[in-house]
């Protein structure tokens, strides 16, 4: 079966969605070749900082009950269930994007690269909290699974 067709959207819901994501990644382009006071490209070191703020920003979005405010216009959440996209064509879409991290991950990644295109200092520092948030929340999980199998 066709995914799309399992859904109540339109493959120009999701090219509108791809459309918004090349427009963005084009300014950020745009903007990061006007600035004079940080045009190298970035070192390793900063990768692995950025890819691991990239992967805190998407978990923090997608699975945090604390932006859930920012997923309910797009996303169902039901008491004891698992949440689904609202809705239908673009909204629907929007929703499938919000609760999938990894499909987020590439949104993340184009908002804090935008953001060191844009104020390089201000994008290091918030890359940092991201990064160290996210390996908290690994590394919390990786000791309840050793903690759980040291139960059982």
């Amino acid at each position: 079966m066709d995914p799309v067709a399992a859904t109540p959207t339109a493959p120009q819901n999701y090219a509108a969605l791809n459309a918004g994501y090349a427009a963005l990644a084009g300014a950020v382009v745009v903007l990061a070749s006007r600035r004079r006071d940080d045009p190298a490209p970035a070192e390793p070191a900063e990768l692995v900082l950025y890819g691991a703020a990239t992967a805190g920003l998407a978990r923090l979005v997608s699975k945090e009950k604390a932006t859930e405010w920012i997923r309910s216009p797009f996303v169902e959440t039901p008491p004891n269930g698992e949440c689904r996209p609202r809705g239908s064509g673009v909204r629907y879409v929007v929703g499938e994007l919000l609760i999938c991290p990894n499909c987020l991950g590439s949104w993340s990644a184009l908002a804090l690269v935008g953001l060191r295109a844009a104020a390089p200092r201000q994008a290091r520092t918030a890359a940092t909290l991201l990064a160290l948030s996210y390996i908290n929340s690994f590394l919390q999980a990786r000791l309840s699974e050793e903690k759980a199998k040291a139960d059982a």
